[in-house]
């Protein structure tokens, strides 16, 4: 891109971006994937608030206290990066530092690493902008807990019953991990932004999806962010011996969740959209051998859409499977309700400037919406707050394989720099 084009997309007497340093990015981004690395499995699990996402967030705050900008570490343990004053509204960027188990490198990772360049480069050119910037990376965004813990307790949705009751699938309590991490666990609330400390959020991730490498496109400009509810259901059955037990007087589990699994496409057929999903992601047979019918079949289900009324209705149509089935196969049905969480529009201020500047850069772009939760959908409830997605290579995420190509996130580093330095410059 030359000079000469680029300074068309700035605003008149103002400087052009300065650019990023993507072989600066990608060191730090493999620096951060040391952390909770997998050698056997070539993967990457930093589970929130574990030993290698509490390690990988006091490298974080080590690092940039190094390069001279303030850092911390909030009650919900959020980090904190910043370049310039502490008492004016912030210009914040980021993403989140946790993953799933056996991960790859990029999702939530790419976008606090952006933000970190994006300091580094804006430091480096020497302009003191109107507005200081700033790099959040969020904790707990995976749901290990129910919910996006970082982004929720930045814009005031979490209460005390929550951080003291939560739970993860394995009956891990959130409470304990926290102070585990040295976080007391009320701390949290008091990680709460007022509206008028941040005047904007601009997030880069990966797409997590195959849209935009099935058609092409090197930039999606986010204009919604789907709903996300999570259950952990309990079939109860009777175990007994699978040798002598006869097949039409069993009470078993794993029958009734087979059953509920092949409902699913049905359930979306009826009462979802084209944009709903349903997923049971987690199973635990008990007691788990192989001579014994099982007695409980315990799992996850999670379900997504854009629309709030349609997730109430598959969870309805969900209740109402899971009961006939349950008395089908003589058994107990019971769940709890770990997250909801509520489908978001982004910025309109955000996404139209994300349009204009990808277009400017002639950059082949589309507006989507995201099937995936993100932190963006919290902090639109603070501050003007919007995303854009670079490819993923196959649609491939939460797994190994997992992969975007530099010159993708290059330029989609360069977009969120653009937006960074024009929302940073604006009169106020």
């Amino acid at each position: 891109m030359t000079e000469e084009r680029r300074a068309h997309d700035l605003p008149e007497g103002l400087p052009p971006t300065p650019d990023i340093d993507i072989d600066r990015l990608k060191a730090t981004l493999l620096k951060l994937a040391e952390f909770g690395y997998d050698d056997s499995v070539n993967a990457v699990s930093r589970l929130g608030f574990g030993e290698a996402d509490m390690a990988a967030r006091r490298w974080l705050m080590e690092l940039m206290e190094a390069e001279g900008f303030s850092a911390r570490m909030d009650g919900a343990g959020n980090v904190y990066g910043r370049l310039g004053p502490k008492e004016k509204a912030s210009v914040t960027m980021g993403s989140h530092l946790d993953s799933v188990p056996s991960s790859g490198i990029f999702d939530g990772a790419l976008g606090v690493i952006t933000a970190l360049e994006i300091l580094r480069t804006f430091k480096a050119a020497g302009i003191e902008p109107n507005w200081p910037l700033e790099l959040v990376a969020t904790s707990e965004e995976e749901g290990r807990f129910g919910g996006m813990l970082g982004a929720q307790a930045i814009s005031g949705d979490v209460t005390p019953e929550f951080l003291m009751g939560a739970h993860d699938a394995d009956g891990n309590r959130l409470a304990d991990a926290m102070t585990a991490a040295g976080l007391p666990p009320l701390g949290a609330l008091e990680a709460r932004r007022p509206p008028s400390s941040m005047r904007a959020f601009i997030e880069l991730h990966i797409e997590q999806g195959p849209v935009l490498d099935t058609v092409g496109k090197t930039i999606g400009v986010v204009e919604s962010i789907s709903g996300v509810w999570k259950w952990i259901i309990h079939l109860r059955g009777k175990a007994d011996h699978a040798g002598t037990a006869p097949m039409d007087m069993r009470s078993d589990a794993f029958m009734g969740l087979a059953d509920f699994a092949h409902a699913i496409p049905r359930i979306i057929d009826e009462h979802g959209t084209d944009k709903s999903r349903l997923t049971v992601g987690k199973v635990e047979l008990k007691p788990g051998n192989p001579h014994t019918i099982p007695g409980e079949a315990i799992f996850t289900l999670v379900g997504r859409d854009s629309d709030a009324q349609v997730m109430r209705e598959l969870q309805d149509a969900c209740n109402r499977s899971l009961s006939a089935i349950a008395r089908r196969h003589g058994l107990r049905f019971e769940y709890e309700q770990v997250s909801w969480l509520d489908p978001m529009d982004c910025s309109g201020r955000i996404t139209d400037l994300f349009d204009t500047l990808a277009a400017r850069r002639g950059l082949s772009y589309q507006r989507m919406p995201s099937g995936a939760g993100h932190d963006t959908q919290f902090l639109t409830r603070i501050t003007d707050a919007g995303m854009i997605f670079v490819p993923s290579v196959g649609g491939v995420s939460h797994a190994p394989d997992e992969l975007t190509h530099w010159e993708d996130i290059e330029t989609g580093a360069q977009l969120l720099a653009d937006a960074a330095w024009i929302l940073a410059h604006e009169p106020g």
